[in-house]
């Protein structure tokens, strides 16, 4: 008996530790937060720079360095979704319901929606690069084609891999709604009786 109580308090002292383990995660959400001040950075000088050139630049390089600030904008939300939705599913709950600017998505991503969240996020950023590429196109060359050739197959591979995995998590998760469904169902026409 005294063997199985030394066993089981071993057990709870290691499910313990690798509970808390988690935390180790907070210092990566912390790292991503810093990382969105460099971020800042560089989209204050991009702007610095679009402005600058308001005057003197042709369209397209106007239309170029504003990409560039839609670009950073979408790294920058990416981040957020990451750090938030991670911090949220890995780490601990952040309890913010009372405050006012609370955005509506927090506490309801999990992995899976993180997961193809991020993805449209990467789709979105390689869509702004490829359109960037084209933008700046000046004459073609052998090079510059089989580059552009490149960026189109590599955006694609990011569209089709988005869609694969939305449709696995909807294929994996149809069960799921349809058993939460049922019940509703049934409680509704019980209560119209």
């Amino acid at each position: 008996m005294a063997e199985k109580t030394a066993m089981k308090r071993f057990e709870t002292f290691m499910e313990n530790m690798l509970f808390s383990s988690r935390w180790l995660l907070a210092p990566f959400y912390f790292g991503l937060a810093i990382s969105l001040f460099v971020l800042l950075i560089k989209f204050l000088m991009e702007l610095l720079h679009v402005a600058q050139g308001a005057f003197v630049s042709t369209e397209s390089d106007v239309i170029l360095g504003i990409l560039t600030l839609i670009d950073l904008t979408l790294t920058g939300s990416l981040l957020i979704i990451v750090i938030f939705s991670g911090y949220e599913n890995f780490v601990s709950r952040m309890d913010h319901s009372n405050h006012d600017d609370r955005p509506d998505w927090m506490g309801t991503i999990d992995f899976s929606a993180l997961k193809l969240k991020m993805l449209s996020s990467i789709v979105a950023i390689s869509a702004v690069q490829l359109l960037r590429q084209f933008m700046s196109l000046g004459t073609v060359t052998p090079e510059r084609e089989k580059e552009l050739m490149w960026l189109v197959i590599i955006h694609l591979v990011f569209v089709a891999s988005s869609v694969l995995l939305a449709l696995s998590d909807r294929i994996a998760g149809g069960g799921h709604g349809e058993a939460n469904e049922a019940p509703a169902k049934v409680i509704s026409k019980t209560d119209a009786h």
